[in-house]
């Protein structure tokens, strides 16, 4: 985490999609790397939903039908959930600003200091990694539609997958940037590189499942 200074907070679903990119291409650090990973995963999901939504009385047997079904639902409520953790990935940031501004001319003032510091860090590791469990169910959803998927769509299951994928080991990385500035005795710096490791071979897996369907399906 930087020492730039942070503009107040914007509400980043509401921004024009060029206003979002121009306050990414600044030098405000908000919104930044964290939340950018959780809007491509948003975006992959909302393509499994399209996706989905065209197989949907397309599929060629009832079975197919109902599982397009609800994998768009599902896919629908992770795109909900991974655009709420982009704003919560701003909010994170913001805190540990606020948190770094505190008075510490007194050991009360400097010991306030540090536990809002403390726990502002701890948000600033959980949300990303939040998003990369999240982004990484919306990627398993898009290896699942890419195979039953209405054949004209199939590229865009590619890119649901790409963009899912492209989220999860987005916020893989700012889980880690972040866990070495953990109190050593928080327990997500111990358990943390673990999970990290397996969902990145997840992805790995899953993005890999799902190309090699898009290919075959491409002929």
């Amino acid at each position: 985490m930087n020492e730039n200074e942070a503009r107040p907070r914007a509400d980043l679903a509401a921004l024009a999609v060029r206003e979002l990119l121009v306050r990414l291409s600044t030098s405000d650090p908000v919104p930044g790397g964290g939340s950018a990973a959780a809007l491509a995963g948003a975006m992959g999901a909302s393509l499994v939903s399209m996706v989905a939504a065209l197989t949907v009385r397309r599929a060629e047997n009832a079975e197919a039908d109902a599982l397009a079904r609800q994998i768009g639902e599902a896919a629908g409520s992770l795109r909900d959930e991974l655009v709420d953790l982009a704003e919560q990935d701003s909010d994170a940031y913001q805190a540990f600003v606020s948190a770094r501004r505190l008075p510490r001319e007194t050991d009360e003032q400097r010991l306030a200091r540090t536990e809002a510091m403390g726990t502002a860090i701890l948000q600033a590791a959980e949300v990303p990694m939040r998003t990369a469990r999240v982004a990484s169910q919306a990627l398993e959803l898009a290896r699942r539609i890419a195979p039953i998927g209405n054949r004209n769509a199939v590229s865009d299951a590619g890119v649901a997958a790409q963009l899912t994928s492209a989220a999860v080991r987005g916020a893989i990385l700012n889980v880690r940037i972040n866990l070495p500035l953990l109190p050593e005795d928080a327990s997500m710096r111990h358990t943390a590189p673990s999970e990290l490791a397996r969902l990145e071979r997840e992805t790995a897996t899953l993005e890999a499942g799902a190309m090699a369907d898009v290919s075959t399906r491409l002929g």
